[in-house]
C-alpha cells in the first residue's frame, strides 16, 4: 500500500475527486429525470384540420402571373393531457402542385394549453405571383374540368411545455389538401370547398 508523503496534497486530491464525482453524478441524475419525464409524458403532435376554404378571387394573366384571394378556416387541437404547446411561428400559404402561389400569412405566436382548440380564418392573398408556365396550362385545364386541387401549408416552430420545463424549438410542417369545384352562375364561376380535410403534421 502506497503512502502519501504530503498529506495535505493527498487530502486535496481526494476532495477534488469527490467533488468531481458528485457533480457528474448530479448531472447524470438530472438528465435521467428529464428522460423519464419525457418518456412518461411523451408529447403527441398537434392535430390540424382545414374546415373551410373560400376562393374570393382567382385570375391568370399573361405572362404566367396569378392573382388570388383565398379565405381559409383552419383549426388546431392539442391532444395532450399534460403537455402544452408554444407556437413561436406559424406561416400559412397556399400551394398548387408544390409551388407556393400566395405570400405567407403569419399567425401571431400563442400558447396552446392541454386539450385546447384554436381556430384561425386568415386571408391568403397574392397579386401577380409568377408561376411556372406549365402550371398556367394545368390551372386552365383544371378550371375547364370544373375542379381545383390546392394545398394549404403551414411552416413553423413550436416548443413543448411540461410543468415549468420548456423544450427547445422544433420544426413543424402541416399539409392540408383542399379540393374545390367550379359552379357556373350567371354572375360568374363560384368555387366551392367540398369537405373538411384532415391535415398531415410532421414535427
Amino acid at each position: 500500500m502506497k503512502e502519501c508523503g504530503d498529506h495535505g496534497y493527498c487530502k486535496r486530491r481526494r476532495i477534488i475527486r469527490r467533488t468531481v464525482f458528485c457533480i457528474i453524478l448530479f448531472v447524470i441524475l438530472v438528465l435521467l429525470a428529464i428522460l423519464i419525464v419525457w418518456l412518461v409524458l411523451r408529447p403527441t403532435k398537434p392535430q390540424f384540420y382545414l374546415q373551410d376554404a373560400r376562393v374570393l378571387g382567382f385570375n391568370l394573366s399573361a405572362p404566367n402571373l396569378l392573382s388570388s384571394t383565398i379565405q381559409i378556416t383552419i383549426s388546431s387541437r392539442n391532444p395532450n393531457e399534460r403537455v402544452g404547446i408554444y407556437y413561436d411561428r406559424l406561416d400559412v400559404y397556399a400551394a398548387y402542385r408544390n409551388q407556393q402561389i400566395t405570400p405567407a400569412y403569419n399567425i401571431p405566436s400563442l400558447y396552446q394549453g392541454h386539450k385546447d382548440i384554436d381556430v384561425w380564418s386568415p386571408y391568403l392573398s397574392g397579386s401577380f405571383v409568377p408561376i411556372a408556365p406549365y402550371l398556367c396550362t394545368s390551372l386552365t385545364q383544371d378550371e375547364n374540368n370544373g375542379f381545383l386541387f390546392l394545398y394549404v401549408k403551414i411552416d413553423g416552430r413550436l416548443r413543448w411545455k411540461v410543468g415549468s420545463w420548456t423544450s427547445d424549438r422544433y420544426h413543424i410542417f402541416v399539409d392540408c389538401p383542399a379540393f374545390l369545384t367550379f359552379d357556373n352562375h350567371a354572375t360568374g364561376p363560384v368555387i366551392r370547398f367540398q369537405q373538411m380535410s384532415t391535415c398531415s403534421v410532421d414535427v
